[in-house]
């Protein structure tokens, strides 16, 4: 499949068809892992389709954060700071 000048590129029919595209669908592509994925964006998102997204952004995250060595807990609290503004009596 080749690329225009302007960057368009023409959707298969089959692939229109099983997403459900139609002239003047809105579409996105996604950039997961070097690929490209093309959604739909019209169509309500199962419950099953958005765990799938949720668990492939959290892989993609994995090993992002340096917590210095700490626990969960002791990081969050790192990050919140001291609870100066709290009484304590």
């Amino acid at each position: 499949m080749r690329v225009t000048e302007k960057g368009q590129v023409t959707i298969p029919k089959a692939i229109r068809d099983k997403l459900g595209i139609q002239p003047g669908s809105e579409v996105a592509f996604i950039e997961v892992k070097n690929e490209v994925q093309l959604v739909n964006c019209d169509l309500p998102k199962t419950l099953e389709a958005r765990r799938k997204e949720l668990q492939q952004h959290l892989v993609a995250a994995r090993g992002t954060i340096d917590t210095m060595g700490m626990n969960g807990k002791d990081y969050v609290d790192w990050l919140r700071g001291p609870r100066d503004d709290l009484d304590t009596d």
